[in-house]
Formats: C-alpha cells, structure tokens, sequence
C-alpha cells in the first residue's frame, strides 16, 4: 500500500479498493478486549460492576494498571503477525463507550482513552488488515443484554434523547480521529441494536449518519438491522457507502446446541435451513443489490464436551461454504478469550484462568454465563419458573426472545451473578503491579494456546484463498 492509498468504498454489490478493485473483507472481531465480556475473560455479571468491584479491593491508581495491562497484553503484533498469516485481513474492533466518555462528565471526550485503539489499528495496518471501529457498548445501553455493558434488561438508548446525543458526540470524535486512515475500514456506529418500538433506530442513525458524514465523507459505515442485526424491515432504500450487516449465528453452534444436521432449540437445521437463514437475515442486502457483511457468527467449543466439536466445525465449513458463494465479506466471533470460542485461547494452566478458576467454577454450577453456559445445574430453579410463567401469563412474549429468555437473563446473569462480582474481586486483594503484570500476560499470544483446526478452516476462506477459488 502506498502513502496516496484511498479508503475503501462501496460501488453496487462490492466493497472496492481506491482503484475500483473488489476488496473481499474477512476475519475476526477482537472481542473482550475494548469491550469485555463475561465469557471470554471469565467475571461475572457485567464490565462496568466488574470495573468497580476491583477497583474497590486494589484502589484507583492499581486498578487501572490492571485493566491497562490486560489491554496491552491481550493484542500484540504477534496477534496481527498472525492473523495475516492465515491470509485473512480484517479485524473487528468492538469498543466499550466509557473508554471515550465519563458518565459524569458527558461529551467529554477522554483522549488517553483511543491509546490502545490507535495502537492497534497500526499494529494491523502494518501487516494488511484493514479494522472496522465498533462501538459495542453504548451510553444508556442499545439492547438488553451484559454485552453492552447493560446492568439490567432495559434498553435506555432508545428512551432519552440524552443518551443519543451522547452517541453522536463520541462518534464525532471517532470519526474526526480516523478520518484518512485508509486501512480503517469504516465504522460500524451501533452493536446489536434492539429497538422495542422500531420507531427510534432509523432517526438515530440518520443522525449517526449525517454526522460522521459531516466531518468523514469518506469512511464507509456499517450499518446492523434492529433485533440484534436480524430485521430489516424498518430500511428504506440504501443509503450511499453504506454496509448493511447482519449477524448470523447458527443454533446447532451454540453451548446447548444439538447434533448437526438434527434439532437445536426445538427446530431441525441442516444445511440447507443455515442457508435459508442466512438469506432471510440478507434479503434486505440481496433485494436492494448491495455488499454484505456478517459482523458476527461462529460456534463455540466447550472444553468439557470435546466429542462436540466436529459437529461444530461442521456447521462452520457449511457456513463459510454459503458465504463463499454469496461472496459475503465477514468477521468471525471471537478472536481470543479462555477457551470456549476463540482460535486464540488462554492456558488452562495460565496465571490467570488459575486466579480465577474458583470463579469459573462456580459460574458453570449457577450457569449465570448465557453465552458459556447453561442451567443444568439449576434446573429445579428455573424450571418451577418457567412453569409459573406459562400458567399465569400465558401471552407474555416480551421484546426481543420471549419469556424464557427474559427469565434466564434476569435470574442467570443479574440475580445470581451480581453477588458473585465481589467475590471475583477479591480474588485480586493485594497483587503488586509485578505480579498483576504477570498474570494479564497470560494472553499474550506466546503463552496461549491455538486451536489449529478452527485457525485452518478460516484459512481455507480467507480473501486470497477464495482469490485462487474463483
């Protein structure tokens, strides 16, 4: 690439370089890290009772020390070395708001905060990855679950135009930053949106929209459909250099999967039904003949049910397979975390997945992870309640996945994980910065472990193996 390179562009169905050439976007989104979730690190509940909780047992000034080592530790060039390695060349950058923005001090926007986002985008930059900047967790929280940082199952983005504002003003910033860096990909404004009325999601990226574009005319933007990146129906016709993505992950992937092809969830899927699924999720992109990108998918691989994971590659290979063929751009979840989805993974034996492994053990009983794990363990008490629901209020199907999905989040990962935050944080009592240093060096790329199978398969669709294909 050359100092005069010129940003990616959308022209019709294709993402296209500065010179018009169609530019295929795939690899990994970098989750955890900018944004943390439960499962790929290992706490409990959500990030910003997580941030408290140790910054109560290790004080202000160590406890930035911890999550700036783990911020440092956790992507390397060795991470971008090998991501380019696999011929791949797109990373996902999911970022948590309060990096950028104080709840207390409002549309201040906090500089030290794009240190290790700068950082990065470089480290990939100089190895031919392009980054999409994904703001994952936004003020007021854009959907229900822990993963944008939400402490309860409200979504309040929607509900106070303060909170929008608020969005608009760090996605200025963003955009003021990065505007001309031609190995940023674009902008991917809101993670997962849920929307409940379906009335404020169109106005707040119009907004989101007309903003960057005032200060970025260039950069694309990544634009996801409501219900977490599934419905579409709320689009009018495509706006220019834009990207629609949806997310699409596939039931027999998930930790309660079942057999491949056979029943998931109470429904049969083979492959021919992953194709299906994946072009209702893209018939907005297929009908309006415009790129598509898929922000999220892939299985995951629970270390203690080992016999499951060739079912899983399976569902993956058919995956990638379809999008060979619709000639889909994508970023598979998740790049690194302790084992459960990553191509990446802390050592079992690592420092930090031993500090917290009577954490981790004591999730897995109560099942308070959704995404790691499930409720087999406390199925005389979540059962009696779902019982209880389906005889007292037998319409109750609440936004966005229905009533039992509302009851294990509100009794799996709130009511029996909150209490466990304290107990994760003290875990950490008195760790000098030498030994906290230590242990955040478990996911540096040299201490973890590879899962080799998964890194070939994603090598196989890569942009420049797919190049040789056609």
């Amino acid at each position: 690439m050359t100092e005069n390179q010129q940003a990616l562009s959308v022209k019709g169905s294709e993402i296209v370089d500065g010179e018009g050439s169609p530019v295929v976007l795939r690899g990994f989104g970098l989750g955890g890290w900018m944004n943390m979730e439960n499962f790929i690190t290992g706490y409990p509940a959500n990030e910003e009772a997580q941030r408290e909780a140790v910054r109560e047992v290790l004080g202000e000034e160590r406890c930035e020390y911890f999550f700036d080592r783990f911020l440092e530790h956790f992507f390397t060039e060795d991470d971008a070395r090998f991501i380019s390695s696999l011929g791949l060349n797109l990373l996902r950058l999911p970022v948590n708001y309060r990096h950028l923005e104080d709840d207390m001090r409002p549309f201040e926007i906090k500089e030290e905060g794009f240190r290790h986002l700068d950082r990065v985008i470089e480290l990939c930059a100089k190895h031919g990855i392009y980054t999409i900047i994904d703001l994952h967790a936004l003020p007021g929280y854009q959907n229900q679950h822990w993963h944008s940082d939400n402490p309860t199952h409200k979504a309040l983005l929607w509900r106070h135009k303060h909170f929008q504002d608020r969005t608009v003003n760090i996605w200025e910033a963003i955009a003021g930053r990065y505007k001309g860096n031609p190995w940023v990909a674009g902008y991917n404004p809101v993670n997962e949106p849920a929307d409940p009325t379906e009335e404020m999601l169109m106005p707040l990226y119009r907004r989101l929209y007309e903003a960057i574009r005032a200060i970025d005319p260039d950069h694309i933007i990544f634009l996801e459909g409501n219900r977490y990146s599934q419905d579409f129906h709320m689009f009018g016709e495509p706006w220019e250099n834009v990207v629609y993505t949806n997310h699409d992950y596939a039931l027999p992937g998930f930790v309660d999967g079942g057999p491949y092809p056979g029943v998931s969830r109470g429904k049969y899927v083979d492959r021919d039904v992953l194709e299906q699924t994946f072009l209702q999720r893209s018939s907005y992109m297929l009908e309006h003949g415009v790129p598509i990108w898929v922000g999220e998918f892939g299985p995951v691989y629970p270390q203690d049910r080992p016999e499951t994971h060739p079912t899983r590659y399976r569902v993956l290979r058919d995956q990638l397979e379809i999008y060979d063929r619709h000639g889909v751009s994508w970023a598979i979840w998740t790049y690194k975390d302790i084992g459960l989805q990553g191509v990446v993974y802390a050592a079992p034996d690592s420092p930090w997945v031993e500090r917290i492994r009577p954490i981790l053990e004591k999730k897995a009983r109560l099942g308070v992870d959704h995404w790691g794990g499930t409720d087999a363990h406390i199925r005389h008490v979540m059962e009696p309640l779902e019982q209880l629901f389906e005889k007292e209020y037998p319409g109750y199907d609440p936004f966005p996945f229905g009533a039992r999905r509302d009851i294990e989040l509100l009794v799996r990962n709130i009511l029996l994980a909150e209490p466990m935050v304290g107990e994760y944080a003290e875990l950490f009592r008195g760790m000098e910065e030498a030994e906290i240093d230590g242990m955040m060096r478990s996911f540096r790329f040299e201490n973890c472990i590879r899962r080799e199978e998964l890194a070939g398969i994603l090598s196989e669709h890569a942009p420049r193996a797919a190049g040789r294909k056609g």
